[in-house]
């Protein structure tokens, strides 16, 4: 899960970060408005924590950005602004919560998790290709019937590819899906969680096309 954390005060950012990425996300740091706008445009996020005050470019005005490009990724404001007419406003421009600072660490945890399960329920539940089946809520992958173990990058992998199977990702693309920015990412990381996952479902499923990247594979 890839979370854009907007947010200009360095000290929280950093405290927010380090908690969020303990807690199993990948998370990308901006400390400006435009900068977040420009993520948003470059990247697909499950979650943004947005800041009100953000400098060059307000919450505000990147929540109305996103909204207005039928963005339907779930926005967190984090806030010092605490009135009710605050949250309403805030929320009537399309949060999906309002979090008021300061707060606990282990709430915004749970404010993002209740996020991440109303955003999933909204879409079609799973996930079909051949004798595969794969659940992103539960997090769990069964081929004709039986549970198949995964890590938690190899289900991010074989997720993506069965989101859109008949469409090639780029190792870039995949190697996106998985770390945050300055993550330091060795060279055949993806070739190694590919074949990982080749050795458990089977090697026909994911197919190399050389130079572009990789696709989903009808068995033969």
């Amino acid at each position: 899960m890839r979370i854009l954390l907007a947010e200009d005060d360095a000290a929280q950012a950093e405290s927010i970060k380090t908690w969020l990425e303990m807690d199993g996300y990948n998370v990308d740091w901006v400390e400006r408005g435009d900068y977040a706008i420009l993520a948003l445009e470059q990247h697909q996020y499950d979650c943004v924590l947005l800041d009100r005050g953000l400098p060059k470019a307000t919450g505000d005005e990147i929540l109305i950005a996103l909204r207005r490009h039928n963005g339907q990724t779930p926005v967190l404001m984090i806030t010092a602004r605490d009135t009710v007419q605050d949250r309403v406003s805030g929320l009537d421009l399309g949060a999906n919560d309002y979090l008021v600072k300061p707060f606990s660490l282990e709430e915004l945890s749970a404010r993002i998790r209740s996020q991440l399960r109303q955003h999933q329920s909204q879409k079609s539940h799973d996930l079909r290709f051949a004798d595969l089946v794969l659940d992103p809520q539960a997090k769990t992958l069964t081929q004709a019937g039986q549970i198949i173990n995964l890590t938690a990058k190899e289900f991010q992998i074989l997720h993506k590819l069965m989101q859109k199977p008949e469409h090639v990702l780029t190792r870039e693309q995949l190697e996106e899906s998985l770390y945050a920015w300055g993550s330091e990412v060795e060279s055949n990381a993806i070739e190694v969680f590919i074949s990982q996952l080749r050795k458990k479902i089977g090697s026909h499923y994911i197919k190399t096309l050389r130079g572009l990247g990789y696709r989903m594979q009808q068995p033969q």
